[in-house]
């Protein structure tokens, strides 16, 4: 079955970084567009950031355009997310999926960046 594990999130001072891993299996992770989703207390889940199947086309949400890096390594069926100069507005929990989100939904991992 479809699985995707989220990890690498933490608690970090406003400016710091964080670089977060998602581990998929159960099916063809090199075909597909995947994306790096977030959802903060009370709101919705909203789509950072994409990457195509062979890392040729990256999309970021202008919120985090120039600070957020996405990668992936399809040796390993695994999506990054390095997260510099982060700021208190992007406290939330992380997720990835497809960029359709169609994928049942792992756990995420709670990003918290405060002082």
């Amino acid at each position: 079955q479809v699985q995707l594990v989220e990890s690498g999130g933490g608690l970090v001072q406003p400016g710091g970084s964080l670089r977060l891993s998602c581990a998929a299996s159960g099916f063809t992770f090199g075909i597909y567009t995947m994306g790096w989703y977030r959802q903060a207390p009370g709101k919705q889940r909203e789509l950072v950031a994409t990457i195509s199947r062979l890392s040729t086309t990256k999309t970021y949400a202008d919120s985090v355009k120039g600070r957020f890096s996405i990668s992936r390594d399809n040796t390993k069926k695994t999506v990054y997310l390095q997260m510099n100069n982060l700021k208190p507005d992007d406290t939330a929990v992380y997720y990835c999926n497809r960029d359709t989100g169609s994928l049942s939904w792992g756990q995420g991992t709670q990003v918290t960046v405060s002082s």
